[in-house]
């Protein structure tokens, strides 16, 4: 196992490098002169413009500024952004309200899609079964953004179920109606992935066994048919995340979430480039720090993956 581990840590390193260099290169590839934006119509200083292309290395090679950009995380520090906030204070602000947004849509999509995948498989091709495949259809069909407007009008407005806006102050309990959209964006794929493979292991001789052993239904469907209906299950987890990091930007936008989404969308607006380079630089180390723990949790569920790996 602990070869498993290593070898799944050192397939992250060059992901982490590879992907960095080529976020630095698309943002400050950019056409134009981030520095003599920030001036907008003013003619800027001559002096003061070369003093702040320096003290952001932008007057240094491509190679150069990626140099002191990684170093600088290795180091903890995020670099400052044009409006001389340190970007790691404003991920230090934005990122947790990010995470409980994310763990909320991640329990309601998977808990919603395994409960009702099971059920699905189960009662193939009956009433209920084909009623949760047409909705599946309709969640997936809508952009989240469709999605975001039409909850926030009829159960924040209309029903005044939840509040239509996120402030300053928000809780667990604000986060409600822009978690269930970002799950319900992802639901549809996890609750048809999770009837197929539970249709596909219902079929599967040791079933058969189970039941000839004598065993019940009770017995026989969360010990030996969920277990193994969830392993695709934790493999789209890795894509799941990478959607509601996608979707979050325009969620938090709509909901006013101050969030990791919200701010790196205000931040693409205004020309933030080092701010945007960063917080994309979080998600990846995110992304590929989720990716390993699905590996791990993979491997744990199904031994036969781990053995042939190592």
């Amino acid at each position: 196992m602990a070869l498993y581990i290593l070898r799944r840590i050192l397939q992250a390193i060059p992901v982490f490098f590879g992907a960095t260099l080529l976020i630095y290169f698309m943002v400050f590839a950019m056409p134009g002169d981030p520095i003599a934006a920030l001036f907008g119509d003013r003619p800027p200083n001559p002096a003061l413009l070369e003093s702040l292309r320096a003290q952001y290395h932008l007057d240094e090679p491509f190679l150069v500024q990626y140099f002191y950009y990684i170093t600088g995380i290795f180091q903890g520090d995020f670099g400052v952004s044009f409006s001389g906030q340190p970007v790691s204070e404003i991920l230090a602000r934005t990122f947790p309200v990010t995470l409980r947004l994310a763990v909320m849509a991640v329990g309601i999509a998977f808990a919603l899609a395994i409960v009702i995948g099971l059920f699905s498989a189960l009662g193939k091709g009956g009433l209920f079964d084909n009623s949760m495949l047409v909705l599946a259809l309709i969640f997936v069909a809508l952009p989240i953004f469709v999605l975001a407007f039409l909850a926030q009008y009829f159960l924040a407005i209309q029903l005044g179920w939840f509040r239509p806006t996120v402030g300053a102050d928000n809780d667990w309990g604000d986060l409600w109606l822009p978690a269930i959209v970002l799950g319900f964006s992802v639901y549809a794929t996890s609750m048809r992935l999770t009837r197929a493979s539970t249709i596909e292991t219902l079929g599967q001789d040791w079933v058969r066994t189970a039941y000839s052993k004598g065993l019940s239904r009770r017995r026989v469907i969360p010990v030996h048919v969920l277990r193994n209906s969830l392993i695709p299950m934790v493999t789209d987890l890795g894509t799941v995340f990478g959607v509601l990091m996608v979707g979050a930007t325009v969620t938090e936008g709509i909901f006013n979430v101050p969030g990791v989404g919200n701010t790196l969308y205000q931040a693409i607006i205004r020309g933030e480039n080092p701010t945007v380079v960063s917080f994309v630089t979080v998600f990846v180390v995110v992304y590929v720090f989720i990716n390993i723990i699905v590996d791990l949790i993979y491997g744990l569920l199904d031994p036969r993956i781990r053995y042939v790996s190592n």
